[in-house]
């Protein structure tokens, strides 16, 4: 079995090691402030590579000063996708309204952010991938902690030793069911289901989403650019279609049957579903859970808290988790460090959380007069109102980062 703990820092003392499973967002964003205050951080990711491309995500209010903390906010504001215009249309396929999405998701031009997944998470990987260790096409199979530290066993077989481990590994979290047991427990499906992939776009759209909606469905063209589009399928399904999460063909069955009927553009989008590569189908769901530490092992990210993307705010958090994360375990044991974790950033995670009910009243309402009244609100709204007091995603005001002593 090898020990890392062994490694000592620039001025000869042991240096603290940490495993964190994922690199994604969550991650990297840990490994990069862990790293600051001289942990020696590993990053073991089961992908071959570092995943590219995805979603257009947003990061807002106090993530904003985390990745300006970090250094990489100028990049990231080179790849802002600045979208200028959603349109909503009714079941018809009329034009219900066009607004600056600033207006519906409360956002300010020149102060939020808007990248494609893959462009942050490559600036992430860019900004510790010369401090921190990855290990790509690996994952951990076995934790046995005690009181000298974390045994992992990791699917390609080797043995490590680790001071802490991190689950970052996203709302299917492997960390998690090896700490906490099933996901059932703490996995809150929300009542709908949604799948998405790239196609040509050949609709001449460009930075600009269409959504089109009917009583518990919605499908949306996303145009980033002016080559592909970014096509999304929303749809109410009561109860989570388990056998449908583990067989891409039983997805594509499901989107099919669920939208046969639609109008508009859903023809040419079940058209290009079954011919892409790059599917991603899930249930909306939040995780929910009554603590986010177990020994020496902590969830971050989707993996504690996922928030769904009704709330826009999954990116956020986990930036927001990280950076808190390592600041209570900078200058403090485990044991102290989580309970801080918890302590200060929990709020924080529920009031995001709790936005998801105004997410799928405005996005997917489910019948007939639910669809109207939201169209009615649509075409009357111009500006978002102004929120009461601070909003949620700009509740947290960040600690200083510690100096590393």
């Amino acid at each position: 079995m090898t020990r890392t703990d062994q490694l000592t820092d620039g001025r000869g003392r042991p240096r603290r090691t940490a495993l964190i499973s994922g690199a994604s967002i969550a991650g990297p964003a840990l490994a990069f402030w862990l790293n600051r205050y001289g942990y020696h951080v590993t990053v073991v990711e089961k992908a071959p590579t570092l995943r590219g491309g995805g979603y257009p995500i947003d990061v807002r209010g106090t993530a904003l000063e985390v990745v300006r903390r970090m250094g990489i906010l100028p990049q990231l504001r080179d790849a802002h996708i600045d979208l200028r215009r959603l349109t909503f249309l009714d079941s018809d396929g009329s034009e219900v309204t066009s607004l600056h999405p600033h207006a519906v998701t409360g956002g300010v031009t020149g102060r939020d952010l808007e990248v494609r997944r893959g462009d942050l998470t490559n600036a992430l990987y860019m900004a510790v991938r010369d401090d921190v260790e990855f290990l790509f096409d690996d994952s951990i199979d076995t934790l046995d902690q005690s009181d000298h530290g974390v045994d992992t066993t990791f699917h390609s077989g080797a043995r490590r030793t680790f001071d802490m481990v991190f689950g970052a590994d996203g709302t299917h979290s492997r960390t998690r069911e090896l700490l906490f047991g099933p996901v059932e427990q703490f996995h809150h499906y929300l009542s709908y289901c949604f799948a998405v992939f790239t196609m040509p776009n050949t609709f001449g759209l460009t930075h600009e989403t269409v959504m089109w909606n009917a009583p518990g469905r919605a499908a949306a063209l996303y145009a980033v650019g002016d080559d592909e589009v970014h096509a999304f399928l929303t749809f109410a399904q009561p109860e989570p279609p388990m056998d449908a999460f583990r067989a891409p063909q039983a997805q594509r069955d499901l989107i099919a049957k669920v939208f046969a009927d639609a109008g508009w553009k859903v023809p040419a989008m079940l058209d290009a579903l079954r011919k892409t590569e790059d599917l991603f189908f899930d249930g909306v769901s939040q995780i929910r859970m009554p603590r986010w530490s177990n020994g020496r092992v902590a969830l971050v990210g989707d993996a504690a808290y996922a928030p769904s993307f009704l709330t826009g705010q999954g990116t956020s958090l986990a930036l927001v988790g990280a950076y808190m994360l390592a600041a209570c375990l900078a200058d403090q044991d485990h044991g102290a460090g989580f309970a801080s974790y918890e302590r200060d950033t929990r709020e924080f995670v529920t009031l995001n959380q709790e936005l998801v009910g105004e997410g799928g009243a405005t996005l997917f309402p489910t019948t007939a007069q639910a669809l109207k009244q939201r169209n009615d609100r649509l075409r009357g709204l111009s500006t978002m109102p102004p929120a009461e007091g601070k909003p949620a995603h700009a509740a947290l005001s960040l600690p200083e980062p510690v100096a590393f002593r």
